[in-house]
């Protein structure tokens, strides 16, 4: 029997859909019938009563291996992609496998850092609202980026929002310590702040552009921010408190006590940045913006057992 492809989406992002603006889903579809495929579309996903039915699902925010289905979702950078049989963003299956940068092709390495930096960098975009006014901002600083509550609801932090930005203040090494709520949670970020000020530290609470705070700082900390990775595209290392897929390049601290010497270490021995970016998502992830998306995409799903004869493609 032929297999359909199935997306599982929430209501808001189906609506997006019929009017072309979800793009990676729309670019599945519209791949899929192009070749003669067919693609159904849920509303939603209930893992705990799904059953394998011989379609491939994707699922949008998807979490947990099951068979014929994949997870999908933004990976850290506007228009890349995970489609994952494992899980998406810190728990994608990126985070087992093995990174040798020395495997890594260094002509092609530098030239995606170069596409990246003038996709993001150089226009200081990035995935959520900026604002565009340049700020002016104390150099040689620790930005500390704050999240919204994922990381902790899914068990992927080590510590507290406010022990880490404590940590921080304290393992600086009396570098200033810039401080962005996530934008999308300016008052939990206020409270974290705050909290951290009542113990004598002295947190510089900033919502500049993330591109200016990049420029200005020495190192990134977070639990697990997108931000890490865009450090990456002005040449900053990453301290992280959590867990993530992209360990293999970053330091990470599993207590506040270790933060001064994951410091240390991300000062001491940086990744070779254009490899470890190039490696994550240039070879592990779906570029929108690439050629060999369609063919990218095909490839994944044929290694989850959804080939194009399975499919009924031409």
């Amino acid at each position: 029997m032929t297999a359909q492809v199935v997306l599982h989406l929430p209501g808001y992002m189906l609506a997006r859909l019929e009017a072309g603006n979800a793009l990676l889903y729309s670019r599945i579809r519209d791949s899929i019938v192009a070749r003669g495929g067919v693609v159904d579309l849920i509303e939603g996903f209930d893992g705990k009563r799904y059953r394998p039915d011989g379609n491939l699902h994707i699922v949008e925010n998807g979490s947990g291996e099951r068979l014929g289905v994949l997870n999908a979702a933004t990976a850290y950078l506007e228009g890349f992609f995970h489609v994952d049989p494992v899980g998406i963003q810190a728990a994608s299956r990126i985070g087992s496998l093995h990174y040798d940068p020395a495997a890594v092709d260094g002509v092609a390495a530098v030239a995606h850092l170069g596409a990246l930096q003038q996709r993001f960098a150089v226009p200081r975009r990035s995935r959520y609202k900026q604002v565009r006014a340049v700020s002016d901002l104390p150099q040689g600083a620790i930005a500390v980026f704050l999240q919204g509550p994922a990381p902790q609801r899914n068990g992927q932090a080590y510590c507290s929002f406010a022990a880490m930005v404590e940590a921080v203040c304290v393992g600086a090494g009396g570098r200033p310590v810039l401080v962005k709520p996530h934008p999308l949670k300016p008052e939990l970020g206020a409270e974290i702040i705050a909290a951290v000020r009542t113990k004598g530290h002295a947190p510089i609470a900033t919502d500049a552009n993330v591109h200016d705070i990049l420029a200005a700082c020495v190192a990134t900390v977070s639990i697990n921010s997108a931000t890490a990775l865009e450090g990456f595209l002005h040449g900053k290392p990453a301290v992280l408190f959590g867990r993530s897929d992209f360990a293999a390049f970053v330091q990470t601290a599993q207590a506040p006590a270790g933060f001064e010497a994951a410091l240390a270490r991300a000062l001491a021995d940086p990744p070779d940045y254009a490899r470890a970016l190039y490696w994550y998502f240039g070879l592990n992830c779906l570029d929108m913006t690439a050629d060999s998306f369609d063919a990218r995409l095909l490839a994944i799903f044929a290694e989850a057992g959804f080939d194009a004869a399975r499919l009924g493609l031409r």
